[in-house]
């Protein structure tokens, strides 16, 4: 009787895990992107309730452009963003563990490294693979995430 009870007893502890969800990471990150004439400057915040905003404009085909040109669009998608970040409405995402996904989608869409708190943004920008947008930890969004710490 009591194996049978320890038996049931386990398996009503492992369904329980099984059942439960990681609670998403709270806080806020930013960074920015700039590979191959393509500029990302990207925000993710994730509040207590688990939703997330999300905004990430980029500008793409710039490979021919020259540095003073390259800095006047990095301070211009800097300038976007954060002018911007007031109209970004939270969201949900379904979180495993280290992995966002968007609710009943495959592609990551976040991916978090729990040791170092860093964040790192998969944008899709048309049928192209994901651009790994590395982010970083901040206490307050900055003016110029390019240049922050």
């Amino acid at each position: 009787m009591r194996l049978i009870a320890s038996v049931l007893a386990f398996a009503a502890l492992a369904a329980l895990t099984a059942c439960s969800k990681p609670a998403p990471p709270q806080g806020r990150w930013e960074g920015g992107y700039a590979k191959a004439g393509t500029l990302i400057v990207a925000r993710v915040e994730i509040g207590k309730d688990g939703l997330v905003r999300v905004s990430a404009p980029p500008i793409t085909n710039l490979e021919n452009a020259k540095p003073e040109q390259l800095e006047m669009e990095r301070d211009k998608l800097a300038a976007e963003l954060a002018a911007g970040w007031d109209e970004v409405k939270p969201r949900e995402f379904k979180f495993d563990g280290d992995t966002f996904r968007k609710p009943g989608g495959f592609a990551p869409q976040m991916i978090w490294d729990k040791a170092t708190n860093q964040m790192t943004l998969e944008l899709y920008i048309g049928a192209n693979p994901a651009l790994p947008v590395v982010l970083r930890p901040v206490s307050a969004f900055h003016d110029n995430p390019w240049g922050s710490a």
